[in-house]
């Protein structure tokens, strides 16, 4: 477990929100994005009806969220992996920032997204 004396800036921390069309493409998503150290941990939600505009016409589909926790110094690296990965033309990417949290937890997310350096234990 990491050093929780180091006190994180939260700021650091992000949840990024993504969607997915099926279990499937979100499994296989949550795998590319933890393999390639993009983020310390995803939650595969339950479905979700989504509605929005795409291309001037209104739309209604099933859809699988997936809230990532990575870094804002990984950032790149996991919307890299999303779109590389993602079966949408505009697939829906959003970084909403950590302004609190519990200080070992956020010390974790920055150690398990340290390109896969951990410090010696």
């Amino acid at each position: 477990m990491p050093d929780a004396s180091k006190s994180p800036d939260p700021a650091e921390v992000l949840v990024v929100i993504t969607n997915t069309p099926d279990d499937e493409t979100a499994a296989r998503l949550s795998r590319a994005v933890l393999e390639a150290r993009a983020a310390a941990c995803v939650n595969r939600l339950a479905p979700v009806e989504s509605e929005y505009w795409w291309q001037d016409v209104l739309e209604q589909a099933r859809e699988w969220p997936l809230l990532i926790k990575t870094t804002r110094a990984r950032y790149a690296a996991l919307e890299a992996v999303i779109r590389q990965h993602h079966p949408y033309d505009v697939p829906e990417i959003i970084a909403v920032p950590v302004t609190a949290g519990f200080a070992p937890y956020l010390a974790w997310v920055g150690t398990e997204t340290n390109t896969g350096v951990r410090p010696a234990e």
